[in-house]
């Protein structure tokens, strides 16, 4: 095993530690879930901080980038100079929010693939199933077969032949509104990321919907730490974005000092 294997593995032995650590101590696979999603919320609270104050500057400067924009538009050329150069007045760096996300990568994946692969068993935590995904507490709401093929298409038509089934909500309940909770967190936290940025609108959007997709076939355990980390997320975003608010309206030197129009007077 090469020392990149290694310190993967031990990365994810780790994270299992913990988690068994905290499980001993509650008694409770959710809250250990719960605590262990906190703790590493709380060690990349540096990481994710800076990157949304990144963020958060990108937009302060969203009215005067209009103004250039407008001013500059059939001078592309100009118009990125007078951009890099509002930037560098500003100290703010474009790529800036995105380092602080790569270094957090590796430690999500580690989290990630830990959850996804330990065994909860049959282990309920306020109604959701920490080891069932959202299909297969369908499917076995409505009576499929346990070796059955868990898939979109096939709990669909599953739910097709026994209609019935459904009112098992309490089989697939937990999951289900597990799921659509993160899809409304992903849309609050993309509503507030593309606030003032009509090109970024679409994506608060499409990232609920594409996500939810994804998350059909997760493991609640998985589904339980993602809904935590986001709500942990969509917080902090959302004093971040009511600070930036209310700078923005006790400093409207934002705007002033804009680019003169062509044909304005110097």
């Amino acid at each position: 095993m090469n020392v990149l294997g290694a310190l993967w593995k031990a990365g994810g032995d780790l994270m299992l530690a913990i988690l068994n650590f905290f499980y001993g101590l509650t008694h409770s696979y959710g809250l250990a879930i719960i605590l262990l999603t906190l703790v590493i919320r709380l060690l990349l609270h540096p990481l994710n901080h800076r990157q949304m104050v990144s963020m958060q500057r990108m937009q302060k400067l969203q009215p005067r980038m209009k103004v250039i924009q407008e001013k500059y538009a059939h001078d592309k050329e100009k118009m990125n100079q007078e951009v890099m150069k509002l930037y560098k007045e500003n100290k703010v760096n474009p790529a800036a929010g995105c380092l602080p996300l790569l270094v957090q990568l590796p430690i999500l994946i580690l989290l990630f693939r830990a959850l996804m692969n330990y065994d909860f068993g049959s282990i309920r935590f306020l109604g959701v199933e920490l080891m069932g995904s959202v299909l297969s507490t369908l499917a076995n709401a409505v009576g499929m077969a346990p070796d059955a093929s868990v898939g979109v298409v096939s709990v669909l038509s599953g739910v097709a032949a026994n209609p019935a089934g459904l009112v098992n909500v309490g089989v697939y309940g937990g999951n289900l509104i597990l799921l659509v909770v993160i899809s409304f967190l992903t849309w609050f936290q993309q509503h507030l990321t593309s606030a003032g940025n009509p090109q970024m609108a679409m994506m608060s959007w499409f990232m609920p919907v594409f996500l939810a997709f994804i998350c059909l076939s997760l493991p609640g355990g998985v589904l339980l730490y993602w809904g935590v980390s986001s709500l942990a997320g969509v917080a902090q975003q959302w004093w971040l974005h009511r600070k930036t608010a209310l700078e923005m309206q006790e400093k409207p030197s934002l705007f002033r000092n804009k680019p003169p129009r062509e044909g304005d007077e110097e």
